[in-house]
């Protein structure tokens, strides 16, 4: 039997682009990726094509990316709670299945001549399930396979093979429409998955560090991880950017299909080459991509696309002539690779492993939502308006999230270091608490002279951020009326399984050198006191109660203590 396949296993990282394609593994999966993708941008023309032939609504139309794009809005926080907790391969399995199961009962009732708009709509919809629970594990997966420092390679490669597909996938798409059917595609699409879930199904996965406690909850899981993200002023970033800039460029998806239909009369294939356009734009800024990350920030490489993307945009409102919107659809593809892609290697390379899968979940989440809610808007403007004053509408909103630069930069991660400082230390327990026992306080006492307080406070609100990033949801620190120079500071969990997996992740980076700074103003030879106080619920009790400092909780008596 052949050893797992692990990151670690793998020879030293390389600087070439194409570098993660020694891995056998990970060139094996792009290649069955990129088959999966053709299938799916077959899928994509085919819906369009046929939805165009039932009905003339714009609306109806642009529900399609609606219908695309809800089902990740919705399931987005939780799929990326279960790639954080359950058995990636598993859940990759079952996903997979789920999608190539539903195409092919959609090629069924389309080849049988059942389809309606709205049963179309449905199962464009039920693909989308299986999408949004797929794509925050799929995400997850290159990090397992390839050495950190090829991470940024190994991204660029997956947008290479996706948009690679979008070049010859509406093209072949067209042909299969053109000579046969939309069922056809869809028939087509189905069985692209087979080669996907045979990867998937061959993958010997390393096996993975089991946990002493209990499994995290998914509610709990899934709070962690929007904490997480409020918390951290990178991610918070890049999930402004990418809901901007989303809504905007959603006008293009939703009402491309009703401007080659209607404005310009021309038939599906055109539609057709024009999406390859868009995926060969994509291809050439995968290739400049290395070149321009050298010469521009990741701010002006944003800004830059977006502004081309504008372009595109304004020229499908008011442009006729095939051979420009051939060149601007081109462009647009180019802007579009450059924005997600700064945006996809921010999100993986801004948070440490054990949050990444519901980081990219509320990442996938703002993108899709920006879509999902950007389709609806434009195409209800557009049947009111018409399709050229909103898509100029869109240009300028394009135009102004250009200036969201000077409130929400963006941060490139690429040589941030989440690799934890030390272990925390645990504590001596004389009380042995199950999983779910809680709420429990953490305090810790410092000694701190009143010229140093202000200095040493200041320090203090560094680590409160950093606390509740991690899992507390309450923090503070207090003086001692009776002693000032006694400063006591807390932190709150939910639970005592809760902050045993914060002593599972280890001490951050960040988080150590506060601590260490903090106690530089520690006054005496001993070091702070760390105590750990757990709540106690309907156990009978001679001990009078007390409140804890900034919990809303009764609690008694103290579980364990430690030195800091």
């Amino acid at each position: 039997m052949s050893a797992p396949i692990t990151a670690s296993s793998l020879p030293p990282a390389s600087t070439s682009p194409f570098a993660p394609l020694r891995i056998p593994f990970f060139r094996m999966l792009w290649i069955a990726s990129f088959v999966s993708n053709i299938g799916t941008w077959m899928q994509n023309v085919g819906a369009v094509g046929l939805m165009t032939e039932l009905t003339p609504s714009p609306v109806l139309v642009a529900l399609l990316q609606t219908a695309s794009a809800l089902p990740v809005f919705l399931l987005s926080l939780p799929a990326g709670a279960l790639a954080d907790l359950v058995d990636r391969r598993k859940m990759l399995l079952l996903t997979q299945t789920w999608m190539a199961a539903t195409a092919l009962v959609l090629a069924a009732v389309t080849l049988i001549g059942y389809t309606t708009p709205w049963l179309l709509l449905t199962l464009t919809f039920m693909l989308g399930l299986g999408g949004a629970l797929n794509n925050p594990v799929w995400q997850t997966v290159t990090p397992e396979l390839v050495p950190r420092a090829e991470l940024p390679q190994a991204i660029a490669l997956n947008s290479v093979s996706f948009n690679l597909a979008r070049a010859f996938g509406p093209a072949l798409g067209g042909l299969v429409i053109g000579y046969f059917s939309s069922g056809a595609a869809f028939l087509l699409n189905g069985i692209s998955f087979v080669a996907t879930i045979y990867m998937v199904w061959s993958w010997k996965r390393a096996p993975q560090p089991t946990s002493a406690l209990a499994g995290e909850r998914i509610l709990a899981a899934i709070r962690g991880g929007i904490r997480y993200a409020r918390f951290a002023p990178p991610v918070q970033n890049i999930l402004v950017r990418g809901v901007s800039f989303t809504f905007g460029a959603s006008a293009l998806f939703a009402l491309m299909p009703a401007v080659v239909a209607h404005r310009l009369q021309e038939p599906t294939s055109f539609y057709s080459l024009l999406l390859s356009c868009m995926g060969l734009g994509a291809v050439i800024g995968a290739v400049i991509l290395p070149r321009l990350n050298r010469r521009l920030t990741i701010n002006a490489r944003v800004t830059l696309a977006t502004i081309a993307f504008a372009s595109g945009l304004a020229g499908l409102a008011f442009v006729a002539a095939h051979w420009v919107l051939y060149g601007l659809l081109t462009l647009v593809g180019l802007a579009w690779m450059l924005v997600l892609n700064s945006f996809s290697v921010g999100v993986q390379t801004v948070v440490p492993r054990w949050v990444q899968a519901r980081t990219i979940s509320l990442y996938l989440l703002t993108i899709q939502g920006g879509m999902a809610l950007g389709s609806v808007v434009w195409g209800t403007v557009a049947e009111r308006v018409g399709l050229a004053p909103t898509l100029a509408g869109a240009t300028g909103w394009l135009l102004l999230s250009t200036l969201l630069v000077f409130r929400y930069s963006l941060l490139s991660g690429d040589t941030l270091d989440f690799t934890p400082a030390r272990a925390r230390l645990e504590p001596v327990l004389a009380m042995e608490p199950v999983p779910n026992d809680g709420p429990v306080i953490i305090t810790t006492i410092y000694r701190v002279a009143p010229a140093n307080q202000r200095a040493f406070l200041a320090i203090m609100e560094q680590l409160a951020r950093i606390r509740r990033r991690e899992g507390a949801i309450r923090v503070g620190t207090y003086a001692d009326m009776a002693d000032p120079t006694r400063l006591v500071e807390y932190f709150m969990v939910e639970s005592w399984e809760e902050h045993a997996q914060q002593h599972e992740r280890g001490v951050g980076q960040d988080e150590d050198t506060l601590k260490k700074q903090a106690r530089q103003f520690h006054l005496g030879p001993e070091p702070p006191v760390v105590s750990h106080l757990l709540a106690l619920h309907d156990t009978p009790s001679s001990v009078e109660p007390v409140m804890v400092p900034g919990s809303t909780r009764l609690v008694a008596g103290t579980a364990g203590e430690a030195t800091a």
